[in-house]
């Protein structure tokens, strides 16, 4: 799977249900690959997700690893995802 691939796929997620376990991990996951600090991401969360959500979850880490996380495409991907959470009442 691409770079670009990876992102669709999550926002897909994103878009499909926010509300759901997977939308919410993936947000999670985003934000704590996204810093050089690091934040705290519990990895059982990956348990919430299904097989196939897990695998995008796992290209996410190799995506950060390869630096992609400090991509223009990366972030427009988590802004993307913080605007449609934000937009979606509880």
């Amino acid at each position: 799977m691409d770079e670009q691939d990876v992102y669709a796929e999550v926002l897909a997620v994103v878009e499909a249900n926010p509300h759901s376990a997977a939308a919410l991990v993936f947000y999670a996951l985003m934000k704590t690959l996204s810093s050089d600090q690091g934040h705290l991401f519990l990895l059982d969360k990956l348990r919430d997700l299904e097989p196939l959500q897990r695998r995008t979850a796992y290209q996410l880490m190799e995506l950060m690893a390869r630096g992609c996380n400090e991509g223009a495409e990366w972030q427009a991907t988590l802004e993307r995802i913080e605007a449609i959470l934000r937009s979606v009442p509880p």
